[in-house]
Protein backbone atom coordinates (compact mmCIF):
# COMPACT_ATOMS: atom_id res chain seq x y z
CA UNK A 1 0.00 0.00 0.00
CA UNK A 2 1.25 3.42 -0.39
CA UNK A 3 0.98 6.87 -1.38
CA UNK A 4 1.50 7.27 -5.09
CA UNK A 5 -1.52 5.03 -5.53
CA UNK A 6 -1.20 4.67 -9.30
CA UNK A 7 -4.66 4.61 -10.77
CA UNK A 8 -6.39 5.41 -7.49
CA UNK A 9 -7.55 8.96 -6.86
CA UNK A 10 -10.61 10.72 -5.55
CA UNK A 11 -11.76 14.27 -4.83
CA UNK A 12 -13.76 16.25 -2.31
CA UNK A 13 -15.25 19.72 -1.96
CA UNK A 14 -17.30 21.85 0.36
CA UNK A 15 -20.93 22.85 -0.13
CA UNK A 16 -21.60 26.55 0.28
CA UNK A 17 -25.38 26.44 0.02
CA UNK A 18 -25.52 28.14 -3.38
CA UNK A 19 -28.29 25.86 -4.57
CA UNK A 20 -30.35 26.55 -1.46
CA UNK A 21 -30.35 22.90 -0.41
CA UNK A 22 -27.80 20.71 1.23
CA UNK A 23 -30.10 18.18 2.87
CA UNK A 24 -28.17 18.11 6.13
CA UNK A 25 -31.06 18.41 8.54
CA UNK A 26 -32.69 15.36 7.01
CA UNK A 27 -29.38 13.60 6.74
CA UNK A 28 -28.57 14.07 10.41
CA UNK A 29 -31.54 11.83 11.17
CA UNK A 30 -30.12 8.96 9.16
CA UNK A 31 -26.61 10.05 8.39
CA UNK A 32 -25.24 6.74 7.11
CA UNK A 33 -28.39 5.72 5.29
CA UNK A 34 -29.00 2.85 7.67
CA UNK A 35 -30.81 4.62 10.50
CA UNK A 36 -27.85 4.74 12.89
CA UNK A 37 -28.06 8.50 13.43
CA UNK A 38 -24.38 8.60 14.41
CA UNK A 39 -22.87 11.69 15.99
CA UNK A 40 -19.34 12.96 16.37
CA UNK A 41 -17.34 16.20 16.22
CA UNK A 42 -17.47 16.14 12.40
CA UNK A 43 -21.20 15.48 12.14
CA UNK A 44 -22.53 17.45 9.18
CA UNK A 45 -19.23 17.42 7.27
CA UNK A 46 -19.52 15.76 3.88
CA UNK A 47 -16.55 13.99 2.33
CA UNK A 48 -16.13 12.49 -1.13
CA UNK A 49 -13.41 9.84 -1.25
CA UNK A 50 -12.15 8.68 -4.62
CA UNK A 51 -11.43 5.03 -3.94
CA UNK A 52 -7.84 3.93 -3.66
CA UNK A 53 -5.67 1.87 -1.34
CA UNK A 54 -3.49 2.66 1.65
CA UNK A 55 -3.29 6.04 3.36
CA UNK A 56 -6.14 7.77 1.51
CA UNK A 57 -8.83 5.34 2.65
CA UNK A 58 -7.39 5.34 6.18
CA UNK A 59 -7.58 9.15 6.32
CA UNK A 60 -11.18 9.00 5.13
CA UNK A 61 -11.90 6.38 7.80
CA UNK A 62 -10.59 8.74 10.46
CA UNK A 63 -12.99 11.43 9.27
CA UNK A 64 -15.85 8.92 9.13
CA UNK A 65 -15.05 7.68 12.63
CA UNK A 66 -15.41 11.25 13.86
CA UNK A 67 -18.87 11.61 12.35
CA UNK A 68 -18.28 12.89 8.82
CA UNK A 69 -20.56 11.56 6.10
CA UNK A 70 -17.97 9.89 3.86
CA UNK A 71 -19.08 8.70 0.44
CA UNK A 72 -16.52 6.47 -1.21
CA UNK A 73 -16.65 6.56 -4.99
CA UNK A 74 -15.67 3.05 -6.04
CA UNK A 75 -14.84 2.09 -9.59
CA UNK A 76 -16.48 -0.84 -11.33
CA UNK A 77 -14.29 -3.86 -10.73
CA UNK A 78 -13.07 -2.63 -7.36
CA UNK A 79 -9.75 -1.37 -6.02
CA UNK A 80 -6.51 -3.28 -5.76
CA UNK A 81 -6.51 -4.37 -2.15
CA UNK A 82 -6.44 -8.17 -2.00
CA UNK A 83 -8.95 -8.57 0.81
CA UNK A 84 -12.67 -9.23 0.91
CA UNK A 85 -14.30 -5.74 1.10
CA UNK A 86 -16.39 -7.00 4.03
CA UNK A 87 -13.19 -7.12 6.10
CA UNK A 88 -11.59 -3.87 4.97
CA UNK A 89 -12.12 -1.88 8.15
CA UNK A 90 -10.60 1.23 6.58
CA UNK A 91 -13.98 1.53 4.85
CA UNK A 92 -16.04 1.36 8.02
CA UNK A 93 -18.58 4.08 8.76
CA UNK A 94 -18.63 5.06 5.07
CA UNK A 95 -21.08 4.65 2.21
CA UNK A 96 -20.17 3.57 -1.30
CA UNK A 97 -21.37 4.42 -4.79
CA UNK A 98 -20.07 3.11 -8.11
CA UNK A 99 -18.86 5.58 -10.72
CA UNK A 100 -16.76 4.88 -13.79
CA UNK A 101 -14.68 8.02 -14.11
CA UNK A 102 -13.64 6.97 -17.61
CA UNK A 103 -17.24 6.93 -18.82
CA UNK A 104 -18.79 10.06 -20.39
CA UNK A 105 -21.08 10.67 -17.40
CA UNK A 106 -18.62 9.65 -14.67
CA UNK A 107 -16.84 12.98 -14.02
CA UNK A 108 -20.16 14.82 -13.92
CA UNK A 109 -21.53 12.43 -11.31
CA UNK A 110 -18.52 13.05 -9.09
CA UNK A 111 -18.78 16.81 -9.58
CA UNK A 112 -22.45 16.67 -8.58
CA UNK A 113 -21.31 15.13 -5.28
CA UNK A 114 -18.48 17.63 -4.99
CA UNK A 115 -20.93 20.52 -5.29
CA UNK A 116 -22.59 19.32 -2.09
CA UNK A 117 -19.43 18.27 -0.23
CA UNK A 118 -16.94 19.90 2.12
CA UNK A 119 -13.93 17.73 1.42
CA UNK A 120 -12.57 15.53 -1.35
CA UNK A 121 -9.79 12.97 -0.92
CA UNK A 122 -7.87 11.47 -3.82
CA UNK A 123 -4.68 9.44 -3.95
CA UNK A 124 -3.78 9.21 -7.62
CA UNK A 125 -0.52 10.11 -9.26
CA UNK A 126 -0.14 13.81 -10.02
CA UNK A 127 -2.13 14.85 -13.07
CA UNK A 128 -4.44 11.85 -13.22
CA UNK A 129 -7.40 13.54 -11.52
CA UNK A 130 -7.02 16.45 -13.90
CA UNK A 131 -7.06 14.14 -16.92
CA UNK A 132 -10.19 12.46 -15.61
CA UNK A 133 -11.98 15.79 -15.21
CA UNK A 134 -12.12 15.85 -11.41
CA UNK A 135 -8.98 17.83 -10.61
CA UNK A 136 -8.89 20.84 -8.30
CA UNK A 137 -9.85 23.36 -11.01
CA UNK A 138 -12.84 21.28 -12.10
CA UNK A 139 -14.02 20.83 -8.53
CA UNK A 140 -13.46 24.41 -7.40
CA UNK A 141 -15.40 25.65 -10.43
CA UNK A 142 -18.39 23.84 -8.95
CA UNK A 143 -17.58 24.46 -5.29
CA UNK A 144 -15.06 27.25 -4.47
CA UNK A 145 -14.99 26.33 -0.79
CA UNK A 146 -14.03 22.71 -1.32
CA UNK A 147 -11.04 21.34 0.59
CA UNK A 148 -9.27 19.15 -1.97
CA UNK A 149 -7.03 16.65 -0.20
CA UNK A 150 -4.29 14.96 -2.23
CA UNK A 151 -2.52 11.91 -0.80
CA UNK A 152 0.67 10.76 -2.51
CA UNK A 153 4.03 9.36 -1.57
CA UNK A 154 6.30 11.85 -3.29
CA UNK A 155 3.99 14.89 -3.48
CA UNK A 156 2.56 16.84 -6.39
CA UNK A 157 5.94 18.05 -7.66
CA UNK A 158 9.62 17.16 -7.55
CA UNK A 159 11.78 14.77 -9.61
CA UNK A 160 10.06 11.64 -8.29
CA UNK A 161 6.48 12.93 -8.27
CA UNK A 162 5.37 10.76 -11.18
CA UNK A 163 7.16 7.56 -10.15
CA UNK A 164 5.66 4.63 -8.29
CA UNK A 165 6.57 3.89 -4.70
CA UNK A 166 5.57 2.32 -1.43
CA UNK A 167 5.92 3.14 2.25
CA UNK A 168 9.38 1.61 2.60
CA UNK A 169 10.88 3.85 -0.09
CA UNK A 170 9.32 7.01 1.30
CA UNK A 171 10.60 6.42 4.83
CA UNK A 172 13.99 5.35 3.45
CA UNK A 173 14.82 8.68 1.80
CA UNK A 174 13.68 10.73 4.80
CA UNK A 175 16.20 9.09 7.14
CA UNK A 176 13.48 7.54 9.29
CA UNK A 177 14.03 3.94 8.17
CA UNK A 178 17.76 4.22 8.71
CA UNK A 179 17.21 4.94 12.40
CA UNK A 180 15.39 1.67 13.09
CA UNK A 181 17.17 -1.58 13.82
CA UNK A 182 20.33 -2.95 15.39
CA UNK A 183 23.72 -1.41 14.63
CA UNK A 184 25.08 -4.66 13.20
CA UNK A 185 22.05 -5.48 11.03
CA UNK A 186 19.95 -3.95 8.27
CA UNK A 187 17.24 -1.41 9.02
CA UNK A 188 14.11 -3.01 10.48
CA UNK A 189 10.88 -2.64 8.49
CA UNK A 190 8.10 -1.12 10.68
CA UNK A 191 5.24 -2.57 8.58
CA UNK A 192 3.64 0.37 6.73
CA UNK A 193 2.68 2.27 9.84
CA UNK A 194 5.37 4.94 9.87
CA UNK A 195 5.03 6.22 6.32
CA UNK A 196 1.57 5.42 5.00
CA UNK A 197 -0.40 6.12 8.14
CA UNK A 198 1.69 8.33 10.44
CA UNK A 199 3.48 10.40 7.80
CA UNK A 200 0.64 10.14 5.31
CA UNK A 201 -2.90 9.71 6.60
CA UNK A 202 -2.51 11.68 9.81
CA UNK A 203 -0.93 14.65 8.07
CA UNK A 204 -3.62 14.61 5.40
CA UNK A 205 -6.31 14.71 8.09
CA UNK A 206 -4.55 17.53 9.92
CA UNK A 207 -4.30 19.47 6.67
CA UNK A 208 -7.94 18.84 5.78
CA UNK A 209 -9.20 19.99 9.18
CA UNK A 210 -7.03 23.11 9.09
CA UNK A 211 -8.15 23.95 5.54
CA UNK A 212 -11.78 23.29 6.47
CA UNK A 213 -11.48 25.73 9.35
CA UNK A 214 -10.06 28.34 6.98
CA UNK A 215 -12.79 27.74 4.40
CA UNK A 216 -15.43 28.34 7.05
CA UNK A 217 -14.02 31.65 8.30
CA UNK A 218 -15.33 34.95 6.86
CA UNK A 219 -13.71 35.44 3.47
CA UNK A 220 -12.24 31.95 3.56
CA UNK A 221 -11.91 29.83 0.46
CA UNK A 222 -11.29 26.25 -0.45
CA UNK A 223 -7.81 25.09 -1.28
CA UNK A 224 -5.65 22.10 -2.19
CA UNK A 225 -3.93 20.13 0.59
CA UNK A 226 -0.81 18.44 -0.83
CA UNK A 227 -0.05 15.69 1.69
CA UNK A 228 3.11 13.82 0.69
CA UNK A 229 4.27 10.88 2.78
CA UNK A 230 7.89 12.03 2.44
CA UNK A 231 6.99 15.44 3.89
CA UNK A 232 5.00 14.04 6.80
CA UNK A 233 7.57 11.38 7.67
CA UNK A 234 10.39 13.94 7.56
CA UNK A 235 8.32 16.17 9.84
CA UNK A 236 8.04 13.33 12.36
CA UNK A 237 11.82 13.39 12.78
CA UNK A 238 11.90 17.06 13.89
CA UNK A 239 12.96 16.37 17.48
CA UNK A 240 15.70 14.00 16.35
CA UNK A 241 17.14 16.64 14.01
CA UNK A 242 17.23 19.08 16.90
CA UNK A 243 19.00 16.57 19.12
CA UNK A 244 21.49 15.81 16.36
CA UNK A 245 22.26 19.51 15.88
CA UNK A 246 22.85 19.81 19.62
CA UNK A 247 25.22 16.85 19.63
CA UNK A 248 22.79 14.64 21.54
CA UNK A 249 22.07 12.15 18.74
CA UNK A 250 24.49 10.14 16.62
CA UNK A 251 23.54 9.65 12.97
CA UNK A 252 23.69 5.87 13.13
CA UNK A 253 21.45 3.04 14.34
CA UNK A 254 21.53 1.61 17.83
CA UNK A 255 23.74 4.30 19.30
CA UNK A 256 21.25 6.60 20.97
CA UNK A 257 18.91 6.91 23.90
CA UNK A 258 15.71 6.11 22.01
CA UNK A 259 16.83 3.68 19.30
CA UNK A 260 17.94 0.74 21.45
CA UNK A 261 21.40 2.10 22.02
CA UNK A 262 21.03 2.17 25.79
CA UNK A 263 20.23 -0.96 27.83
CA UNK A 264 17.27 0.55 29.69
CA UNK A 265 15.30 1.41 26.55
CA UNK A 266 14.74 -1.64 24.40
CA UNK A 267 13.37 -5.17 24.29
CA UNK A 268 14.52 -8.38 25.95
CA UNK A 269 13.67 -12.02 25.36
CA UNK A 270 12.05 -14.06 28.11
CA UNK A 271 12.39 -17.74 28.99
CA UNK A 272 9.43 -18.76 26.82
CA UNK A 273 10.52 -16.85 23.73
CA UNK A 274 8.38 -13.81 24.45
CA UNK A 275 9.69 -10.29 24.91
CA UNK A 276 9.45 -7.45 27.40
CA UNK A 277 9.74 -3.77 26.47
CA UNK A 278 11.77 -1.56 28.80
CA UNK A 279 11.58 2.24 28.82
CA UNK A 280 13.08 3.13 32.20
CA UNK A 281 14.75 6.36 31.09
CA UNK A 282 14.47 8.59 34.16
CA UNK A 283 16.51 7.77 37.25
CA UNK A 284 13.55 7.06 39.52
CA UNK A 285 11.99 4.73 36.99
CA UNK A 286 15.35 3.07 36.33
CA UNK A 287 15.88 2.49 40.03
CA UNK A 288 12.50 0.81 40.34
CA UNK A 289 13.23 -1.26 37.23
CA UNK A 290 16.54 -2.60 38.48
CA UNK A 291 15.07 -3.23 41.94
CA UNK A 292 12.22 -5.35 40.60
CA UNK A 293 14.49 -7.08 38.14
CA UNK A 294 16.81 -8.07 40.97
CA UNK A 295 19.73 -5.92 39.83
CA UNK A 296 19.67 -3.20 42.45
CA UNK A 297 23.47 -3.28 42.65
CA UNK A 298 23.69 -1.86 39.13
CA UNK A 299 21.89 1.37 39.91
CA UNK A 300 24.92 3.53 39.14
CA UNK A 301 25.50 1.88 35.75
CA UNK A 302 22.78 4.03 34.19
CA UNK A 303 25.01 7.11 34.27
CA UNK A 304 28.14 5.34 32.98
CA UNK A 305 27.97 4.40 29.26
CA UNK A 306 31.21 2.46 29.72
CA UNK A 307 29.21 -0.02 31.83
CA UNK A 308 26.24 -0.28 29.47
CA UNK A 309 27.57 -3.46 27.91
CA UNK A 310 27.76 -5.09 31.34
CA UNK A 311 24.32 -3.78 32.22
CA UNK A 312 22.76 -5.05 29.00
CA UNK A 313 24.12 -8.55 29.56
CA UNK A 314 22.88 -8.62 33.15
CA UNK A 315 19.40 -7.40 32.18
CA UNK A 316 19.18 -9.91 29.32
CA UNK A 317 20.18 -12.78 31.61
CA UNK A 318 17.58 -11.85 34.21
CA UNK A 319 14.75 -11.61 31.66
CA UNK A 320 15.72 -15.01 30.26
CA UNK A 321 15.22 -16.55 33.69
CA UNK A 322 11.40 -16.20 33.68
CA UNK A 323 8.51 -16.26 31.24
CA UNK A 324 6.83 -13.21 29.78
CA UNK A 325 3.77 -13.84 31.94
CA UNK A 326 5.88 -14.04 35.08
CA UNK A 327 7.72 -10.81 34.33
CA UNK A 328 4.45 -9.10 33.45
CA UNK A 329 3.15 -9.95 36.91
CA UNK A 330 6.34 -8.55 38.49
CA UNK A 331 6.18 -5.19 36.74
CA UNK A 332 2.44 -4.64 36.30
CA UNK A 333 1.13 -1.56 38.11
CA UNK A 334 4.61 -0.23 38.92
CA UNK A 335 6.53 2.81 37.73
CA UNK A 336 9.30 0.70 36.26
CA UNK A 337 8.08 1.46 32.71
CA UNK A 338 8.12 -2.15 31.57
CA UNK A 339 5.43 -3.86 29.48
CA UNK A 340 4.97 -7.17 27.65
CA UNK A 341 5.35 -7.17 23.88
CA UNK A 342 1.98 -8.46 22.66
CA UNK A 343 0.88 -9.74 19.27
CA UNK A 344 -1.98 -8.20 17.32
CA UNK A 345 -4.33 -10.95 18.48
CA UNK A 346 -3.22 -10.61 22.10
CA UNK A 347 -3.46 -6.81 22.33
CA UNK A 348 -7.28 -6.52 22.62
CA UNK A 349 -7.18 -8.75 25.71
CA UNK A 350 -4.68 -6.63 27.65
CA UNK A 351 -6.48 -5.62 30.88
CA UNK A 352 -5.91 -1.90 30.44
CA UNK A 353 -6.94 -1.82 26.79
CA UNK A 354 -9.96 -3.99 27.55
CA UNK A 355 -11.03 -1.67 30.37
CA UNK A 356 -10.79 1.39 28.12
CA UNK A 357 -12.45 -0.29 25.16
CA UNK A 358 -9.44 0.48 22.97
CA UNK A 359 -10.54 -2.35 20.70
CA UNK A 360 -14.08 -3.26 19.78
CA UNK A 361 -15.88 -6.18 18.20
CA UNK A 362 -18.12 -4.78 15.51
CA UNK A 363 -19.71 -6.61 12.63
CA UNK A 364 -17.85 -9.77 13.54
CA UNK A 365 -14.43 -8.08 13.29
CA UNK A 366 -12.14 -7.23 16.21
CA UNK A 367 -10.71 -3.81 15.40
CA UNK A 368 -9.41 -0.62 17.01
CA UNK A 369 -12.15 1.67 18.28
CA UNK A 370 -12.31 5.27 17.00
CA UNK A 371 -9.68 7.58 18.49
CA UNK A 372 -9.19 10.03 20.08
CA UNK A 373 -12.06 10.47 22.52
CA UNK A 374 -14.34 13.47 22.92
CA UNK A 375 -16.28 14.45 26.02
CA UNK A 376 -19.13 16.28 24.28
CA UNK A 377 -19.26 14.65 20.84
CA UNK A 378 -18.17 11.04 21.22
CA UNK A 379 -17.40 9.10 18.07
CA UNK A 380 -19.23 5.83 17.57
CA UNK A 381 -19.06 2.79 15.34
CA UNK A 382 -22.02 3.22 13.02
CA UNK A 383 -21.42 1.07 10.00
CA UNK A 384 -19.63 -2.00 8.72
CA UNK A 385 -17.11 -1.69 5.87
CA UNK A 386 -18.87 -0.16 2.88
CA UNK A 387 -19.56 -2.60 0.06
CA UNK A 388 -18.82 -1.21 -3.41
CA UNK A 389 -21.91 0.47 -4.82
CA UNK A 390 -24.23 -0.69 -2.05
CA UNK A 391 -25.34 2.80 -0.99
CA UNK A 392 -26.12 4.52 -4.28
CA UNK A 393 -29.80 5.03 -3.50
CA UNK A 394 -29.34 6.47 -0.01
CA UNK A 395 -26.55 8.81 -1.14
CA UNK A 396 -28.64 10.00 -4.10
CA UNK A 397 -31.49 10.72 -1.69
CA UNK A 398 -29.54 12.30 1.16
CA UNK A 399 -27.22 14.39 -1.03
CA UNK A 400 -30.01 15.30 -3.47
CA UNK A 401 -28.15 13.90 -6.48
CA UNK A 402 -30.93 12.09 -8.36
CA UNK A 403 -28.70 11.46 -11.37
CA UNK A 404 -26.29 9.35 -9.33
CA UNK A 405 -26.28 5.80 -10.58
CA UNK A 406 -24.48 2.64 -9.52
CA UNK A 407 -24.76 -1.05 -9.31
CA UNK A 408 -26.17 -2.41 -6.13
CA UNK A 409 -28.39 -0.25 -4.03
CA UNK A 410 -29.97 0.08 -0.65
CA UNK A 411 -33.39 1.41 -1.53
Amino acid sequence: MAGTGAGHEHGHDEHDGRDGHDGRDAYDDHRDGRGHGARGPLSGVRVVELAGIGPGPFAAMLLADLGADVVRVDRPGGAGLAVDPAYDVTNRNKRSVLVDLKSPQGPGQVLDLVERADVLIEGMRPGVAERLGVGPADCHARNPRLVYGRMTGWGQDGPLAHTAGHDIAYIAVTGALGMIGTPDGPPAVPANLLGDYAGGSLYLVIGILAALQHARTPGGTGQVVDAAIVDGTAHLTAMIHGMMAAGGWQDRRGANLLDGGCPFYGTYETADGGHMAVGALEQQFYDRFTELLGLGGLSSARRDPARWGELREAVAARFKSRTREEWTAVFEGTDACVAPVLSLREAPHHPHLAARGTFTDFGGITQPAPAPRFSATPAVMAGRPAQPGADSASVARDWDVPGLTGKGGDA
